[in-house]
């Protein structure tokens, strides 16, 4: 292999283009020790783990780090064929064979082994769990076997068994989910989910298979079947290699619904989940597929493009190693390679984002370039839609929400296309405040996985139990108004408050039509487990506020578009229009921009109905406006004195009569109103400047009657000797 990365991995190094919306990082995890001989992933610590043949070195990935050190442990040598920590961290399980699991208490130091009862049963594997029955489960030929761990007796016991035929299983700890997979074909299936709450068995199912012309049965594979979890539901992806097909199972409380499939291009698929968006990697094609499965969608948000390095540079790698020229080759040809075998056989992706480079000991997390994406799509309202669905960088995606429709707006769009666009997004803000979410920025802390909150969920396909969720909302809506309830629905909030597994289907939820389903017996205490993504990173909502509308959008159209007055009245009557609508109080400045707008083109008729009929609610900012805007228009001036009569706003009323001359006007109403705001000197000042000594000597007298002490005051003995100054 050349010692260069080549143009084509340098070219997607820099910024956002249009080769990748979809790219890994630079710098990756670097998890290659001196005599490591192999990299194990514990899911359910978040950790990576590279064996030496007498020690573990173990990474945190909860919140990936580039640069994290490793902790290490030492073991004894042996055949590690799969290696865990326990919830705590305080129990080490190595799997030595197929017969036999070896336990190691880190706070002891005692070792034990733990063999299968018999021979012709053997282990294929174990995770640990936090469910209250049992902490490990050995998953066998011949089923389940749960144990708990005595602190006195110091080994394993077993507290449950579960008689099944295994040929293989999958299991995720986010989902805490297990799938075994039986049959000759390998496509019948039974689910158990162990969490904090308690074993749930979901229904059994079978996976569909397309028939090869040839009198031959294709058998399903592990690496086939993958575990997702996406906005708090649980999906299996199942990849039909006959039909070609990415095949979706959704899982509710007691059915396994088939939710249609996707289309596949390679031999070799692979499946990734970045901020509950789907990718999903053609291999040998090498490209990615992006879908927002959020309303069973099976149209990708975007064209399929290349998986991309970015963020490498010479002078990155020589300000990160010491020496320099050394470490430069070394990098380079590891980048070289990394790009030489993207996709390649000693690729082992993650759940849910991250990417394992076997051969050179390296981490990668997976992640979306919003703004490509957003720039490739012409769906103005399907991508806003989209972007009001992210949560990891929230802030860029408002950000690219309000370009989106500032832009439509200065390509003068059609009105009802930038209505639709701006209903979108109003929408997803009032739900956000009803939520709570659009408050919700915080550190979210790294939780211990034993310590994982686990929601409890009651309904079933019987009936519905009180203790569901407030965020649960039922799908079933019509789809003419998913423009706004497709960016609404509570369950965008699950991957929060963590109810994974779905409502019973005929509890609540319509089944939809020509899909079908495994109906399992009633389960009264379904619970799910929290999803953990343990990311130590702020979190906040896109949703834009209406201020947002008018600093971001309005504010900056109408600079660029001053002989349109026209087009933004419409645009902004609209915004008022999907406001009202969503029951959301406007920014004032915007009604300012709509009298500003309408005095300039000098519809002040159409401004006066604006005003009676409350189009434009009254504010001292409009009344302000107003009263500046019609300098050229006695009426519109006058609209701006009443409403501030009508706001009670006296103190800027009898500025406004002092301002214009009027004092003797403004001193009835002050009295009249009570209003003891206004500084004598005002009317006094405005007095003397008209030169007439009967006026002012009546605001002298008037002051002089109505304010106590004001006869000794400095304002009283200035103004006396201007009254004589003038009769002189």
């Amino acid at each position: 292999m050349t010692g260069e990365l080549s143009s084509s991995a340098l070219s997607c190094s820099s910024g956002s283009n249009a080769l990748s919306h979809v790219y890994i990082q630079y710098p990756p995890l670097r998890c290659n020790v001196p005599g490591s001989r192999s990299l194990f992933y514990d899911d359910s610590n978040k950790l990576i783990l590279s064996l030496t043949p007498t020690q573990v070195f173990s990474w945190k990935i909860a919140t990936y780090n580039p640069y994290a050190a490793p902790s290490s442990d030492r073991i004894s040598e042996g055949p590690v064929l799969s290696i865990r920590y326990s919830l705590d961290l305080k129990l080490l399980a190595i799997q030595r064979s197929s017969q036999e699991i070896q336990i190691w208490n880190k706070d002891t130091g005692d070792t034990f082994s733990q063999k299968c009862r018999s021979e012709s049963e053997s282990i294929l594997g174990f995770f640990w769990t936090d469910c209250p029955t049992c902490e490990i489960v050995f998953v066998k030929t011949s089923g389940l076997d749960m144990y708990t761990y005595g602190t006195e007796s110091r080994n394993l016991q077993l507290v449950q068994t579960k008689k099944l035929s295994i040929s293989w299983y999958i299991y995720t700890h986010e989902s805490r989910l297990v799938l075994l997979a039986s049959g000759m074909q390998c496509k019948s299936f039974t689910g158990f989910q162990l969490s904090s709450a308690g074993i749930i068995r979901l229904p059994k199912f079978e996976m569909v298979m397309a028939k090869p012309e040839a009198n031959s049965n294709p058998i399903l594979a592990a690496e086939d079947v993958h575990i997702i979890t996406v906005y708090g539901r649980i999906y299996c992806l199942q990849f039909d290699k006959v039909a070609m097909l990415l095949r979706s199972y959704r899982f509710y409380r007691d059915a396994v619904v088939q939710q249609g499939s996707l289309p596949a291009y390679s031999d070799r698929i692979a499946v990734s989940v970045v901020d509950n968006v789907l990718l999903v990697h053609q291999a040998e094609a090498k490209v990615v597929i992006v879908y927002d499965i959020y309303a069973d969608s099976q149209v990708p948000i975007s064209a399929p493009l290349p998986l991309c390095l970015r963020g490498y540079s010479r002078a990155n790698v020589a300000a990160s190693h010491t020496s320099t020229k050394t470490s430069e080759a070394s990098e380079s040809k590891n980048l070289s390679d990394t790009e030489e075998t993207t996709y390649g056989d000693q690729w082992q992706f993650l759940v849910p984002d991250l990417v394992l480079d076997v051969s050179n000991g390296s981490l990668w997390k997976i992640s979306m370039d919003l703004e490509g994406i957003s720039a490739s799509s012409s769906e103005v309202q399907l991508i806003l839609e989209f972007l009001q669905r992210r949560k990891l960088d929230a802030e860029k995606a408002k950000q690219l929400s309000l370009a989106i429709v500032r832009t439509i707006i200065l390509e003068r769009k059609p009105v009802p296309m930038v209505a639709r666009a701006m209903d979108v997004l109003l929408a997803a803000y009032s739900q956000a405040i009803k939520t709570g979410s659009y408050y919700k920025r915080s550190i979210t802390e790294e939780i211990s996985p034993s310590n994982a909150p686990n929601a409890a969920v009651g309904e079933t396909i019987t009936g519905i139990d009180v203790s569901r969720s407030i965020n649960q909302e039922p799908e079933s809506v019509t789809r003419n108004d998913s423009s706004k309830r497709s960016i609404m629905d509570g369950s965008i909030e699950k991957t929060e408050t963590g109810d994974l597994l779905e409502p019973g289907l005929l509890g609540g939820e319509d089944l939809p039509t020509g899909h079908s389903q495994t109906l399992g017996p009633t389960n009264n205490q379904l619970n799910s487990s929290a999803s953990q993504r343990n990311q130590s990173q702020v979190t906040s909502s896109a949703a834009t506020s209406p201020a947002d509308f008018y600093n971001y959008v309005f504010s900056p159209t109408v600079e660029e578009m001053m002989g349109d007055g026209s087009y933004l009245t419409a645009i902004i009557v609209d915004f008022l229009r999907s406001c009202s609508l969503e029951k959301l109080k406007v920014y004032p400045n915007t009604y300012v921009l709509l009298v500003q707008i309408l005095a300039r083109d000098e519809r002040y008729a159409e401004l006066g109905l604006f005003i009676i009929n409350k189009i434009i609610e009254p504010s001292k900012e409009v009344a302000l406006q107003l009263l500046d805007s019609g300098r050229q228009n006695q009426q519109i001036r006058k609209l701006g004195q009443d409403i501030l009569r009508q706001l009670s706003l006296h103190h800027d009323y009898i500025l406004l009569l002092v301002q214009d001359g009027y004092y003797l006007e403004a001193l009835r109403y002050a009295r009249k109103n009570k209003v003891t705001t206004v500084r004598p000197s005002l009317f006094l000042e405005a007095a003397y400047v008209s030169k007439d000594p009967q006026h002012l000597a009546a605001v002298l007298r008037f002051f002089s009657d109505f304010i106590p002490g004001f006869k000794s005051s400095p304002d009283h003995n200035t103004y006396h000797r201007f009254v004589a100054e003038l009769n002189s």
